[in-house]
């Protein structure tokens, strides 16, 4: 099974809140995940990311994608992320 990390957008029109989660990479976007890491706000640049959770996931082989890496990266993950 291919694990991902990856974010589900929620939140209203025109003003996005995503979740980063875990899940199967083979299942749709908003599909049921394995695993809840936090949350990110892209308009005021904040988030709630649990980077233990995100560690653990990186260390078990779950490959992040683009956007999720970099969000990672920004919060103090860049020693544990593999580049691809």
């Amino acid at each position: 099974m291919a694990v991902r990390i990856r974010l589900q957008r929620h939140g209203r029109k025109k003003h996005p809140v995503f979740k980063m989660v875990v899940v199967d990479s083979r299942k749709p976007r908003e599909s049921d995940y394995i695993d809840y890491i936090g949350t990110y706000d892209p308009i005021l640049k904040t988030g709630n990311i649990n980077t233990e959770k995100a560690k653990e996931w990186i260390l078990k082989g779950a490959q992040p994608s683009d956007r999720a890496l970099k969000i990672l990266k920004d919060f103090g993950l860049e020693e544990t992320v593999v580049k691809k």
